[in-house]
Formats: C-alpha cells, sequence, structure tokens
C-alpha cells in the first residue's frame, strides 16, 4: 500500500502535526489473538503531509498480520519517514490490556 502525500502549505515554518488512531488491530504472533492500540503520529513535516485516506488503509493492512508491538511500531515509523520525509516524527503504540499489562512503544526519528 502506498501512502499518499500532499505538498506543505507552510514548507518554511516548524511546526507539528499529530494524528491519532484509536481502533488500530494487528495480531499476536506467539497467540494468535488480536492486539488492540492507539497509534500516535506526531511529525514536523519538510515538503510533504501525510493523507489521511491512504494512512488509514495503510493501518487497516496490519489487522490480520501477526507482528509483536515493538517491529509494528518501528515499521510504522520507517514507512511514514520513507513516505512524507520529515524533519522530526514519533510513533507512540499503546496496547490493551493482556494479562493485567499494558505496554506503550516509542519510536523516533530526527533527520540529521
Amino acid at each position: 500500500m502506498q501512502i499518499e502525500t500532499f505538498p506543505n502549505p507552510t514548507p518554511g515554518r516548524h511546526y507539528e502535526i499529530t494524528h491519532v488512531n484509536h481502533e488500530f488491530t494487528s495480531v499476536c504472533p506467539k497467540t494468535g489473538l488480536p492486539d488492540f492500540g492507539t497509534i500516535t503520529i506526531t511529525y514536523i513535516p519538510d515538503e510533504l503531509c501525510l493523507e489521511l485516506k491512504s494512512l488509514k488503509y495503510y493501518f487497516l493492512e496490519y489487522r490480520n498480520k501477526g507482528i509483536f508491538y515493538e517491529a509494528v511500531t518501528n515499521q510504522i515509523l520507517d514507512d511514514l519517514v520513507a513516505a512524507c520525509k520529515p524533519l522530526e516524527m514519533s510513533v507512540i503504540s499503546q496496547w490493551g490490556v493482556r494479562g493485567g499489562m499494558t505496554s506503550t512503544i516509542v519510536a523516533t526519528y530526527k533527520r540529521d
């Protein structure tokens, strides 16, 4: 799935964009059970911004994918950085209770 972008309407200004997906799902690769999480993307765009419809469809691709929390968080970061080449980006995944525990994974990128 190609993540679409559009030109940043204010490329000379550093400002922050946050997108939150409250209905993210993937599958635990050990148990095959669904994992439910919230994905928060925060970034400072350079020339391109993420287009939301394609981002929603991108997230849906994980619905039946067996992947650990850490891997999915870092994969999302890698894919989104490749798509829009931001100045900075963070992806935070917060996962529902499983066995009495919750998990939060944070992956960050900053252009050198």
